[in-house]
């Protein structure tokens, strides 16, 4: 045997080791969060009593009904949104309830608004522990009828607005290792769809984020600082007014979500997607031709029509 050979063979060998090893993790995982499953999460979840929470986007929709959520477990809601009339009564309904809420109003697509509220939130004494950037917007129209200035709003809040929120808060948390940041995506983030182009962009460039920073996390032994990127399907909130539904795949009730992004949470599940066929759908188009893939989306989801009657909520971002 040449001397070359020699040396591929023990490489062969490692190659081989570290394959076994990721399956095995693999079939360990898959066991273990099968028996998660099984097991109601009242009994795996975290106590988080006591915790600062910030969300965006907290005056209406998702946003208010997890802000209200969380508040009920003991969590100081500090609630951001562009509209500060309906953040302040999102804070009052918390209030009402006797949990406790700070209001923010801010422009999430000005980087120096985020700047001057993030200064006022620390100034205030707050150390936020959960970070959940939830706020987005979308412009619903085709590519080529969609303004400029709305493609870019859509990437600044949905996307741009995540990096300046999280490069505000993590540093103390990798001080503490300690916290938790999430990301409201959406199935958007994962499938492209008509008429969606700039929101789709923007929402797979927050899963992109997500799944780098929770790699970063993991490179800097940061095992504290948790993550959750959530992926729900169409919400029957008004931010999706007119859209049409898809015969196999209702739309969801936002309480149904709430429910599920708050107890994603308090588990520390790291990716959420609803509904729970969406784990399928993303698997088979992993593994799909593109061919078929246009073919289920146009033929059976009936994506291609959904946003063709989209108003939205009718008002001016």
């Amino acid at each position: 045997m040449s001397d070359q050979n020699a040396g591929r063979v023990p490489l062969l060998f490692l190659a081989l080791y570290h394959n076994v090893v990721f399956f095995s993790i693999i079939i360990f995982y898959t066991i273990v969060n099968a028996v998660k499953f099984f097991i109601p999460y009242q009994y795996r979840a975290k106590n988080v009593k006591g915790e600062v929470a910030l969300l965006t986007g907290a005056g209406s929709g998702i946003g208010k009904l997890v802000s209200k959520k969380l508040a009920a477990l003991g969590v100081h809601m500090i609630l951001i949104d562009v509209d500060q009339k309906s953040n302040e009564k999102t804070a009052e309904e918390i209030r009402i309830a006797g949990g406790t809420a700070d209001t923010y109003t801010c422009d999430l697509s000005k980087k120096e608004e985020i700047e001057r509220t993030v200064r006022e939130i620390k100034k205030a004494g707050k150390e936020v522990t959960i970070v959940l950037n939830n706020a987005g917007i979308v412009t619903g129209k085709r590519l080529l009828d969609s303004p400029d200035h709305m493609i870019e709003k859509s990437m600044q809040i949905n996307t741009i607005s995540h990096f300046w929120i999280v490069k505000a808060f993590l540093p103390r948390m990798l001080e503490k290792n300690h916290g938790h940041i999430i990301s409201l995506a959406s199935t958007a983030g994962l499938f492209g769809n008509p008429n969606m182009a700039d929101y789709c962009a923007s929402k797979f460039g927050a899963v992109g984020f997500m799944e780098a920073l929770r790699a970063e996390l993991l490179h800097l032994n940061a095992t504290g600082v948790k993550t959750t990127t959530v992926c729900p399907y169409y919400i029957t909130t008004g931010m999706f007014a007119g859209t049409s539904e898809s015969p196999y795949i209702p739309m969801l009730e936002p309480d149904y979500v709430a429910s599920k992004i708050v107890e994603a949470i308090l588990t520390n599940q790291g990716v959420l997607m609803l509904p729970r066929s969406v784990y399928i759908f993303n698997f088979m188009k992993s593994i799909a031709p593109l061919q078929a893939e246009f073919y289920q989306m146009k033929h059976f989801f009936k994506t291609g029509k959904q946003m063709d009657t989209f108003v939205g909520r009718q008002k001016e971002h």
